[in-house]
């Protein structure tokens, strides 16, 4: 008997004992974060699954697991033998979780739930669809957790404070900007859950949760108060009265179950069902007012200010350095060095360690050799990771936070013979990042008009790549930013329909995922700013502020027009302006050639 399917013998023993039918579990904390510290990862302990996105449903005698297209392969490796079945989101005939708990429920049956992991409008949709079964929902146990005896706590790190010149807005001015966006939706209580949400408007960062530089903690605002509800532990006492000095108070992070509790039964809260969980809204009085909308810091900070614009052009010069001094390094030496997926990573993130203002990698870097490059969100270990030979591609996707912004590249490196198919799809993919880097448009369109853009040079070769064309990144915290994306489909978890705004940072990155034998992809992040105005309107426009070469000797010259080789010229002339006063002469030099035009 494997690992795993012990561990699901062992929940569904206890699962009798509470008398669950069925038992939900999500990929998420308390906070609906992304990436979860270690404590909250109970679908990975319970399925074997690493990727960081699933959704586990366990019965008495099935097991289920939903993820998205970026981890069809590695999900079908990893459950392989545990006798869970792989449902692929987004898939034709694939049942959701919600239509699977209404096959598979048992009729009068009881699905339970951790409530603290799981958002409120996610709670209501198991709630409807076990009524489907005239079954009922609890929410008041975490079952998978008890079975995990050795779960790793909860550290709470030290926060500390974003200075206004890396900020570019004070606290007091940023709860100021929220109380009139309060005040316009008729609201006298707005409560945050989502980390980054609560970090960026008290200017404080930590290390709680890996590659995410935030502490745990929730915030409630009113007309005269805004409260941060923190480990006691990681808000020393010099935060806390520089905190007050901006108007702001720090209580226990448990504190906010009875401060939700407590409100006044005429409350108007705004909170956000969708990234607030269900124990903080089942304590709300039920006759108090829920203005159930996003929280407007979402759109508050996606805009980011002339201050983190400035630090950001900063910090990707610097982290242009290392990634440029890495593809060199690894063109140079691949097939001559022992060189492995792991160790070429490490090299890279040596690289950035170098870098002034570098504190962290912004996620766990992917670097994938050949076949592994097809499998989007690859993660190399050391026990099976590919030796990198002077033949074939190598993806690099990574990323750093600095005290000057937070960074995400992904360029598809050549290192020797490829094929003309290869060569193809390599042109392909740089033609997509190209047509969205370029493009101009009317205030007003969001990522559901512009996609097309990108994916239509791919759609006439018959090929689609199953994850979003961008997402918006922030400013040192998490890579993965709201309300501003780039995707053509309305999908839970991919809505595209926020327009864009003068100061939003997104990503444009298409790419050619091929299974079994190579993927590419070229990634470059955009500023999105204001164009002239004129009797149409207001027209918007990008600005590229990532700095790194891409590689010529993938790219079939014939494919591209004389605009798409003048911006590549344009774009490259930039990135040796920046990056070769960084680099020693033997590196300026291979710059040079690696940036030549054509």
């Amino acid at each position: 008997m494997s690992e795993i399917t012990k561990r699901l013998s062992a929940l569904r023993e206890k699962m009798s004992e509470y008398g669950a039918d069925a038992i939900y579990i999500p990929t998420a904390d308390c906070h609906e974060s992304e990436y979860p510290a270690e404590h909250y990862k109970t679908r990975r302990f319970v399925t074997g699954f690493t990727g960081s996105a699933g959704t586990a449903l366990v019965t008495a005698d099935k097991a289920f697991l939903w993820t998205d297209g970026r981890y069809f392969i590695q999900a079908e490796r990893e459950l392989e033998g545990s006798g869970i079945e792989l449902c692929r989101i987004g898939v034709e005939g694939v049942p959701t979780v919600y239509e699977m708990i209404e096959k598979e429920l048992p009729e009068g049956g009881t699905l339970f739930f951790d409530g603290s992991v799981v958002n409120g409008n996610t709670a209501d949709k198991l709630s409807d669809a076990a009524k489907k079964r005239n079954g009922t929902v609890n929410c008041s146990h975490d079952i998978a957790g008890e079975i995990w005896t050795d779960r790793p706590p909860v550290k709470p790190t030290s926060a500390w404070i974003l200075e206004k010149e890396y900020s570019g807005k004070s606290v007091s001015e940023k709860l100021s900007e929220l109380r009139e966006n309060m005040s316009k939706e008729g609201a006298d209580v707005h409560i945050l859950s989502s980390l980054d949400d609560v970090n960026w408007l008290f200017n404080v960062r930590g290390s709680d949760v890996p590659h995410f530089p935030v502490i745990y903690a929730f915030a409630a605002v009113t007309a005269d108060k805004a409260i941060l509800f923190a480990y006691d532990e990681a808000v020393s006492p010099e935060i806390r009265e520089r905190l007050a000095e901006e108007g702001a108070e720090v209580r226990s992070y448990g504190d906010i179950y009875g401060f939700a509790e407590k409100l006044s039964p005429e409350s108007k809260v705004l909170i956000d069902r969708g990234r607030t969980n269900a124990k903080i809204l089942g304590n709300i009085p039920e006759t108090a007012v829920i203005i159930n909308k996003p929280s407007p810091v979402r759109l508050m900070k996606s805009k980011k200010n002339p201050t983190e614009l400035y630090n950001l052009r900063k910090a990707h010069i610097c982290d242009g350095a290392a990634v440029t001094k890495f593809i060199i390094w690894i063109k140079k030496n691949a097939g001559k060095l022992k060189i492995d997926e792991v160790s070429a990573a490490d090299y890279l993130e040596n690289l950035r360690r170098q870098q002034d203002g570098f504190l962290d990698l912004s996620f766990d870097t992917i670097c994938a050799y050949k076949g592994n490059a097809a499998m989007m969100h690859y993660s190399a270990k050391p026990e099976t990771a590919a030796e990198i030979s002077d033949e074939g591609m190598l993806l690099v996707d990574s990323g750093g936070h600095y005290l000057n912004g937070s960074t995400d590249i992904t360029r598809t490196i050549v290192l020797g013979k490829i094929s003309d198919e290869e060569k193809r799809d390599f042109t392909a993919v740089l033609k997509s990042m190209l047509a969205l880097a370029r493009v101009k448009f009317l205030s007003g369109c969001t990522g559901q008009n512009l996609d097309i853009l990108c994916r239509s040079q791919l759609w006439k070769y018959g090929i689609d790549y199953r994850c979003g064309t961008g997402h918006g990144v922030g400013y040192l915290l998490n890579i993965h930013e709201g309300p501003n994306s780039i995707h053509w489909g309305n999908f839970p978890g991919r809505t595209a329909n926020t327009p864009f705004e003068e100061g939003m940072v997104t990503t444009d990155e298409p790419g050619v995922y091929i299974e079994g034998r190579y993927g590419i992809r070229t990634e470059n992040e955009l500023v999105c700013r204001k164009a002239e105005k004129n009797e149409y309107g207001q027209f918007m426009e990008f600005e590229t502020i990532t700095y790194a070469p891409i590689d010529l000797d993938g790219i079939i010259p014939e494919m591209l027009t004389f605009e798409e080789k003048e911006q590549l010229n344009r774009y490259h002339r930039m990135v040796f302006q920046e990056i070769s006063p960084l680099l020693d002469k033997e590196e300026a030099d291979a710059l040079s050639e690696m940036t030549r035009e054509i």
